[in-house]
Parts: structure tokens; sequence; C-alpha cells
């Protein structure tokens, strides 16, 4: 049976485990991120990121290689759609989501689920808002007229989803009179048993601080969230977490 290591709180393990409730695939489910099976973690992924897969023996890492290895494998049904057009929109609002939604909503979070002392820097919540509201509006003008984003039920909407299911807690949620296609796609979405599953599971690992078995006193950085932080100007901050020792750096990504 495959083996997904994955984490109710990441929003790229939430991705590939609707992928495969998606595809019908059985899979046995480790919590990556508990310290109890960081072993394990490391023994697939050195740089002990979710979500990786194990598919007997074979190892996959990174969320958007794991969609791609299961689309391969496990063709129906497809999460790519067929047409060259849906196909490399499918794919560029997965990697908007993966690399400019998700660092964003990442670098706000720290003070809702984090251990720290201090308040969120001055304006970053602001720059959060306004970063987002643009990308509604092009997803709102994306749905006008149709049910998903890339017409039929894909990619698209499986990475967005987790995401964007969290924006009213992050205080950073699409506007429903300024976005109503958002809005419907959203309930849409809500609607079917996939996403309704992830986010009965995703509330009930939230909703018990004790059972959320993860670090939450120095932060996981990586690329995407350090650019997103640095462009708004928030180096010095950065640094002096850096300075303070309240960063985990990610090992080299060497495949094995």
């Amino acid at each position: 049976m495959l083996t997904l290591y994955g984490n109710a709180f990441s929003p790229f393990s939430r991705k590939v485990q609707l992928v495969l409730e998606h595809k019908g695939i059985d899979y046995e489910m480790v919590d990556g991120l508990s310290p109890a099976n960081r072993d394990r973690l490391a023994e697939v992924n050195k740089r002990l990121e979710v979500p990786a897969i194990d598919d007997d023996g074979l190892i996959v890492v990174n969320s958007a290689d794991i969609v791609a290895y299961l689309e391969r494998v496990f063709p129906d049904p497809h999460v790519y759609p067929s047409d060259h057009e849906s196909w490399v929109k499918a794919r560029a609002w997965e990697r908007c989501s993966d690399s400019v939604i998700d660092p964003i909503l990442v670098d706000i979070s720290y003070w809702v689920w984090a251990i720290r002392e201090d308040k969120m820097p001055d304006g970053l919540l602001e720059a959060a808002r306004a970063d987002l509201a643009a990308i509604y509006d092009a997803l709102d003008r994306e749905l006008d007229g149709g049910d998903w984003v890339c017409g039929e039920l894909s990619i698209a909407d499986i990475a967005l989803f987790p995401h964007l299911s969290g924006t009213r807690l992050l205080q950073v949620p699409f506007e429903e009179s300024r976005h109503p296609n958002l809005l419907e796609w959203y309930k849409r979405c809500r609607a079917v048993k996939i996403f309704a599953d992830d986010v009965a599971r995703t509330k009930a690992y939230v909703a018990e601080p004790a059972a959320m078995d993860i670090e939450r006193e120095k932060i996981f950085w990586r690329g995407d969230r350090i650019e997103w932080i640095l462009a708004r100007g928030y180096h010095e901050w950065l640094v002096k977490e850096i300075e303070e020792g309240r960063v985990i750096w990610p090992k080299l990504g060497i495949p094995a």
C-alpha cells in the first residue's frame, strides 16, 4: 500500500491527500511532522519536509512532483486537463498556490499557531491583504461563467482549496461582495466529499492544541517564504530571527 508522509496542518500534504482520495487510491497516512515519526520521515526526505510518498519502495517528494507521479501511475480520474490550454492554466494556478499564496499565508500565520512573545511586524498583515486581493481578483475573473478554475475539477482547484480555506482565520479572506464567483466556487468545493473531509480533518487537528505535536518555537524557512518577507521590506526582522536562533533551515534536497 502507498504510504503518505503528511500532516493535517500542511496545505501541500492536504493537496496530495485530496488527489489520492479523488483518484480513489488506498494509502496509509503517517504524520511526518510528529517528533515520533521524525526518523521515518528522514528516511524518505532528508529535508524533513512533508509531503512525501513511498509507493512500494519508490520515494517521491515535493507535492507537485507527487501529483505528477500519481497522474502518471493512476491516470483515472485525471487531475490535469486533457487540452493544452487548460493544462497550462491548471499548472499555472497550482504554481501560484504553491509559490505565491502559500508564502503569504504561512508568513502571517506564525502569530496564530507558533509560540511567540512578539507581535506581527507593523504593516505585514496589510501587505498580505493587498497582495492576496490581486490574486482574488484574478481568480474571480477566471471563474466568471464556470464552475471550476479550468472548466472541470482539476489540480488548480485542489491546490487552491487548502490555502483559501484558512484565509478567514488569518484575517485575509476574500470579499464576498467583490468576489462573488470565488465565493460560489468555495461553496461548491465544500459540497464535494473530498474537500469536506479535508476541512473536517484540519479542524479536528487544530482544535486540539496538545495534539499538534509539531515544532512551534522555531520556524522552518524555505525559499518562497523568505522571498516574500524580503520583498515586502522585512529583512531586518528576518535577520533578527536568525540571530536569535528562531529558525530551522532545510537540509539539501539531494535525490537518493
